[in-house]
């Protein structure tokens, strides 16, 4: 099994900067995908970001340019620096692994974006 904690996550207003952070322990050896999702009230869980082991990575549209995914290998840690954030950036962010054929979600943390 491997536990994920996120941190990071608060209320900023339209233009600010927060960056999350995600650790994984347990378990946490051959992890081949780390990301992050995010869902807005009334609406689907949608891929914001992620980074392969080979540092590859892929981000969505709404938010390339703004956003930064990085990982440390060694800290089994990902993170997610968010920068001009908007009001539509208002979600629950969640960190995402995938070992194998296994998937692994975070609990969640808010990221609120006030205009």
């Amino acid at each position: 099994q491997v536990q994920l904690v996120e941190s990071g996550g608060g209320l900023v207003q339209a233009g600010g900067s927060l960056r999350l952070s995600c650790a994984a322990s347990g378990s946490a050896f051959n992890i081949n995908a780390m990301g992050w999702y995010r869902q807005a009230p009334g609406k689907q869980r949608e891929l914001v970001a992620d980074i392969r082991k080979s540092g590859s990575t892929n981000y969505a549209d709404s938010v390339k340019g703004r956003f930064t995914i990085s990982r440390d290998n060694a800290k089994n840690t990902v993170y997610l620096q968010m920068n001009s954030l908007k009001p539509e950036d208002t979600a629950v962010y969640y960190c995402n692994i995938k070992r194998g054929l296994s998937v692994y979600w975070g609990q969640g943390t808010q990221v609120t974006v006030s205009s």
